[in-house]
């Protein structure tokens, strides 16, 4: 009795039982899932589910008549289990306000929580705690407000990401980069990071930190990587600035600058939503008018876009010399042929 069965993408009348018990406990369907499980009734009507995506889990029901019988509980370690088999050991969890206490008694601790909405909790009691002494140990001391952050993907590094960045230097004592270091963009990390550097090298009053899976991650913000309704954005956008909101206060950050963006539907959404609530802890969020080359706004898109063209002679007026010498490189051959071919290279 009570045996947790795997819902396949291809079990439509499978995954319409696990949306509808989602639906009566008034839990919206994640679409950035790639493991789901259920445990069904004699009618095959789901009564308990959950779901991952990469190291997260998501989606978490218990039918009302079916609570008090252990079965999140069992589909909790059943969760487990499967990240064990994927290799994670730290692991992150999305769940209702009203059931975080739940899973805080089974192990889990609260990094962040958007009121009324979502609690974003880990299994790592240290985890986030560390994350935040290392911010702090790569910090220079001595520094007194305005301190600033800018948060940069930099896929790749351009003269718009440079502007943005002497930009917000030239108006704080000291500003944080946060360079995104999640691998899934064309340009990898170590790319993307040693590219950044290098286009800032003459700035003497920043400092860079790995953004790691605490700012806009797969598990803080799966919605700015994969496109998603406007409401999911949203929502994953109020819980990714939550967790700044922490970082914020551990590095004594005031201020928050990013780059308006007239061409990207999930930067704005965000830029728009950062304006609205970090001012709620005493950050002010400054939006910067995009760099122009030729009369259009300089971004990342446009020069992914050129790269698929063929067109590298047109990247001279969009990226600094030192991101171009790479881009003319043997060394940025692949991630070139990866462009190519792929249909849609601009961020929606």
């Amino acid at each position: 009795m009570f045996e947790i069965s795997t819902v396949s993408p291809s079990d439509a009348a499978g995954r319409e039982a696990v949306r509808t018990l989602l639906q009566r406990e008034g839990i919206r369907l994640d679409t950035h899932l790639d493991y789901t499980c259920a445990i069904y009734d004699e009618h095959r009507a789901a009564i308990a589910t959950g779901s991952c995506y990469a190291n997260t889990l998501r989606c978490f029901a218990v039918d009302h008549a079916h609570r008090g019988k252990g079965l999140m509980h069992r589909i909790l370690t059943h969760l487990m289990e499967v990240q064990k088999q994927r290799g994670h050991a730290g692991v992150f969890l999305y769940t209702k306000v009203s059931t975080a206490f739940f899973f805080q008694k089974l192990g889990f601790h609260e990094i962040a929580r958007v009121p009324d909405s979502i609690v974003f909790l880990e299994n790592q009691a240290a985890g986030f705690p560390s994350y935040l002494k290392k911010l702090q140990d790569e910090t220079p001391r001595g520094y007194a407000p305005p301190i600033s952050a800018l948060v940069l993907n930099a896929n790749p590094f351009t003269l718009g990401h440079q502007y943005l960045v002497e930009y917000a230097a030239r108006e704080s004592t000291l500003l944080h980069i946060f360079i995104v270091s999640e691998d899934i963009s064309f340009f990898p990390f170590a790319v993307r990071e040693r590219l950044v550097r290098a286009g800032t090298a003459h700035l003497k009053n920043v400092t860079y930190h790995a953004s790691g899976p605490y700012i806009v991650s797969q598990a803080t913000f799966p919605s700015y990587f994969q496109k998603d309704e406007d409401a999911a954005i949203l929502g994953h956008a109020r819980l990714d600035i939550a967790v700044f909101q922490r970082i914020a206060a551990a590095l004594g950050i005031t201020r928050r600058y990013v780059g308006s963006e007239p061409s990207s539907h999930v930067t704005n959404l965000y830029n728009e939503t950062m304006t609205q609530f970090l001012p709620e802890t005493n950050i002010e969020c400054r939006i910067i008018p995009r760099k122009e080359a030729e009369g259009a706004p300089i971004s990342a898109s446009t020069v992914r876009r050129y790269i698929q063209e063929g067109n590298l002679a047109a990247l001279a007026s969009l990226v600094p010399p030192s991101t171009l010498a790479f881009l003319q490189s043997d060394e940025s051959a692949e991630i070139r042929r990866k462009i190519i071919q792929t249909a849609d290279v601009v961020h929606y």
